[in-house]
């Protein structure tokens, strides 16, 4: 093999009770990237396609370049490598962007090099990368990027992550509005310290979410999805969403919270019948105000990153 190209999907990090621990990946939506082998020793960045020009070639500053200057370190690798990204997913849109494009990368450059590390084990170096994204080295985005279905990091130190149960018929509709929401600004709003109350009402809800997963039980998921940190500064950055919140509980929907850092407004639902119904209110609510959105429902993604290429 001369290159490999990798796709890693998009995700919803945080899933309400679960800031900077829990996240899932979702189907379709995500970014594509080739790396090739050369002659030259490093890592180089030599296209990117899908990002209107904004993204940086220097390896220090991309985050596929970031992750595979890692990677290879780890492995002790001395050879080159060049890589072109095509961005499938909106910057600074709450889906995990910058994850998607280190987790392909490191996907696409392992397949390349003969698999000298397991999946799981590129998860710090795509970490790296989203500490020059955002600023924070959280995985809530990578880990379920890479590895799919529902990811919890128990701990960051050390880093102990692990896959969730899926339930049958659970799906996710996203509703992103055409705006950008930088992380960092996002994250500057939230308290630095959390009354005893709430971090005891969090801890039951992220606990309650776990369990409705693994029993499939659609009530106790729903009475989960309910954060008294996070959310209550950052619901004002995010167009109609308290509106989006309320109307989607009346047609059945299991819940609604923001999808990272926003402004994309995630909704799981019971049924893809219902999350398409979801989805039609939505535009509904922005169609009102005159804000363009884009729409997706989408299963569960439990395969994460994929070669879709070898030449």
């Amino acid at each position: 093999m001369k290159k490999v190209t990798a796709f890693a999907p998009a995700t919803v990090a945080n899933v309400s009770c679960g800031f900077d621990i829990l996240g899932f990946a979702v189907e379709e939506m995500g970014d594509k990237v080739t790396v090739s082998l050369a002659d030259e020793p490093g890592v180089r960045v030599v296209r990117i396609e899908g990002d209107a020009g904004r993204l940086p070639f220097d390896v220090d500053k991309n985050t596929c370049g970031v992750a595979l200057k890692a990677f290879l370190a780890a492995i002790d690798y001395k050879g080159g490598l060049e890589v072109e990204l095509y961005k499938g997913l909106p910057l600074g849109s709450g889906m995990g962007s910058s994850a998607a494009s280190s987790v392909a990368a490191l996907e696409a450059a392992n397949q390349l090099l003969g698999n000298p590390l397991e999946k799981k084990a590129l998860l710090p170096f795509a970490m790296k990368a989203e500490g020059v994204a955002c600023g924070a080295e959280h995985a809530d985005n990578v880990a379920p990027s890479l590895l799919g279905g529902f990811v919890l990091i128990r701990s960051y130190h050390p880093l102990d992550v692990t896959k969730l149960h899926v339930p049958k018929g659970l799906y996710c509709t996203l509703v992103h509005p055409h705006l950008e929401l930088n992380t960092a600004d996002s994250r500057s709003v939230l308290r630095q310290q959390v009354p005893l109350k709430d971090a005891i009402i969090q801890s039951g809800n992220i606990a309650g979410l776990v369990a409705g997963l693994y029993q499939e039980d659609m009530g106790l998921i729903s009475r989960s999805l309910q954060d008294v940190i996070a959310e209550p500064s950052r619901s004002v950055l995010i167009p109609c969403f308290d509106e989006i919140k309320a109307a989607i509980k009346e047609i059945g929907a299991l819940g609604a919270g923001i999808s990272g850092s926003g402004p994309t407004t995630f909704i799981l639902a019971p049924s893809r019948e219902i999350a398409e119904k979801a989805s039609e209110i939505c535009q509904e609510v922005f169609d009102k105000i005159g804000l363009e959105v884009d729409l997706y429902v989408s299963a569960v993604n439990t395969k994460g990153t994929y070669v879709i290429n070898k030449a």
